[in-house]
């Protein structure tokens, strides 16, 4: 059976996959802060939603990656899980 990592790597070298993959970047690496924030914390998906005064089902879309966050939410976010929000265009 082939690795994750070399099959990311064969699909990479497609120029459309790899153009795709590389403008999801900014999105990949929010998702993974969020998810490793609230690790850190201790706290499960359930657990980070009541804090938020929404359901799991809602954090589970967003670190999947198939829920787009609005300012306010990261802002609350970062409120619930005790960190900074620090955005940045450069």
């Amino acid at each position: 059976m082939e690795s994750y990592k070399n099959f990311k790597n064969k699909l990479l070298k497609n120029p459309n996959i790899k153009k795709a993959y590389d403008e999801l970047g900014p999105e990949f690496a929010v998702i993974r802060m969020i998810i490793a924030k609230r690790l850190a914390a201790g706290l499960t998906q359930t657990q980070l939603a009541k804090k938020l005064g929404t359901k799991q089902s809602a954090i589970s879309r967003l670190e999947q990656g198939s829920a787009n966050p609005s300012l306010a939410l990261l802002v609350k976010l970062s409120k619930a899980l005790n960190a900074k929000l620090e955005i940045s265009i450069s």
